[in-house]
């Protein structure tokens, strides 16, 4: 009568309801009872069970067995409850979380027995699973806007001369965030036909790309130019998971790609002034699943790039304003007093010398008064275009004030610097130059000083320019059109 009614009520708990038995020497165990629901929740015979637990212990999952017999064996031990959570295998062979909780009690030959249930809490696992999801995603969206939020801040207060450094600074801590290999900025030219890297972040052993991905030609990837294009109508992230599985006409960038080691990757436009103006990407050396829901966030840090761009642009564009001479376009000068000191700390600290020369367009005022002051503007253009096409990266070429030039030589001897100045001098004679279908004869005067002229060892930037001004005012004296060194006057 008692086992049948206490089957009677198991049947009406939710769970599974048992008395388990473990023998004074631990050798053998079972269930006196079990509820019958193990069958139809496992799929178990229960009157096996009553002779042999084994079966309930070959269905727990493997990654949860290790420690049950440990915890069974403690409660029986000190008769405490006995709880524990696993995962236990169902009849259709999915698996489910349960929790088991029971109270032990010593019997008379030694044995445990406990009695308890098995209560299923796969959903309350889930909710748990799907709250600690919430939470770290909250806490990931947290620290991706803290990050962009610094980002920003870094670029506002960023000195225009530090702009690269602050850029590559930016792809490190991107990189770092999203726990790739490789991060980088890439610019288009000639209508998306060309692209350089302009800047890189790779992970330490990672191989860096930008020095071989300078004006790469990109008008054999037609399925790459297609997607940059598409990227901008669609506003988008291209994803790529594996490189591996890029279709067939994309033949050309899956070769490419696969020869730089990447094995995934992604890439948002950069968009200024409505045009692509490049991309942002970064890759994986592993084929990678990226999260698409990620594409918002990598679309922020993109407008934030471009931003970045956008002011940088301006801001050259101001300095370059204030610079250069507006109407020759060549630096004026403010740009070019500090270039001569940068040139005087180097002669200092290396003797690397260096020279200056101060040339002036002969008879200016001739040319204005006979042909007009847009002559005269044509003349200075002109003038000022010959100098800049004779300089070398290192020199530079500036407007002093009005018809009166600048032409800072660097590390060059006094005999190189002569011989500069003179194929000047001859080049602007030769200027074929007309208005209004007149012609404007052109010839120029110059004075020219080597640092090693002065006697000062430590000149100033004044010092030399007052020298190259005096011995321009002698060629002016001598005649025009000709040149005055430390030799004296040099006609052409």
């Amino acid at each position: 009568m008692f086992p049948r009614l206490l089957s009677e009520l198991a049947s009406g708990v939710p769970g599974v309801l048992f008395c388990y038995r473990v023998s004074a020497d631990g050798t053998f165990h079972y269930y006196p009872f079990i509820s019958s629901r193990v069958r139809e929740v496992f799929g178990l015979d229960p009157r096996k069970l009553q002779t042999d637990a084994s079966a309930v212990f070959d269905i727990i999952h493997p990654d949860d067995r290790a420690g049950i017999v440990p915890s069974i064996s403690v409660s029986a031990a000190t008769l405490e409850p006995w709880q524990y959570q696993a995962r236990l295998r169902l009849k259709d062979g999915t698996y489910h979380w349960f929790e088991a909780h029971s109270m032990p009690r010593r019997e008379a030959d030694g044995s445990t027995l406990w009695y308890g249930q098995f209560t299923d809490i796969q959903t309350h696992k889930e909710l748990e699973a799907d709250l600690r999801q919430r939470e770290a995603e909250s806490a990931y969206q947290l620290q991706f806007h803290k990050l962009l939020a610094s980002l920003s801040s870094d670029f506002i207060n960023a000195p225009i001369g530090d702009f690269d450094q602050e850029i590559d600074r930016f792809l490190a801590r991107i990189g770092e965030f999203f726990d790739v290999d490789r991060v980088y900025v890439y610019r288009f030219a000639e209508e998306l036909t060309r692209m350089t890297n302009t800047h890189e972040w790779c992970r330490p052993g990672v191989p860096a790309l930008k020095d071989s991905q300078q004006n790469v030609d990109i008008t054999g990837f037609r399925w790459w130019q297609e997607q940059s294009r598409n990227l901008l109508q669609q506003n988008r992230v291209l994803f790529i998971e594996d490189v591996s599985k890029l279709p067939d006409s994309a033949g050309p960038e899956r070769a490419l790609l696969e020869e730089q080691g990447v094995a995934a990757m992604f890439c948002i436009p950069v968009v200024t002034r409505g045009l692509v103006d490049g991309f942002f990407g970064m890759d994986s050396l592993k084929v990678r699943r990226w999260r698409r829901d990620l594409s918002d966030l990598l679309i922020l840090v993109a407008n934030l790039l471009a931003q970045a761009l956008e002011r940088f642009r301006l801001e050259q564009e101001l300095l370059n304003q204030s610079i250069r001479d507006p109407l020759t376009g060549i630096h004026n000068r403010r740009y070019l007093e500090p270039r001569i000191a940068e040139m005087l700390a180097r002669y200092q600290r290396s003797g690397e010398g260096f020279a200056l020369a101060m040339l002036d367009i002969d008879h200016f005022k001739q040319v204005n008064d006979t042909h007009g002051h847009q002559a005269g503007d044509q003349v200075l253009r002109a003038f000022a275009q010959l100098l800049q096409n004779q300089c070398r990266a290192s020199d530079v070429a500036a407007r002093y004030g009005g018809e009166e030039f600048i032409l800072a030589l660097a590390d060059v001897t006094p005999e190189r610097a002569t011989w500069a100045l003179e194929r000047v001098i001859d080049e602007v004679r030769e200027l074929a130059l007309s208005f209004h279908g007149k012609v404007i004869p052109v010839t120029a005067s110059a004075g020219l000083v080597h640092v090693s002229d002065l006697e000062n060892p430590s000149p100033t930037p004044d010092e030399l320019i007052t020298e190259a001004d005096r011995r321009l005012y002698r060629a002016k004296r001598s005649g025009r059109n000709c040149l005055v060194d430390a030799s004296g006057a040099s006609p052409l």
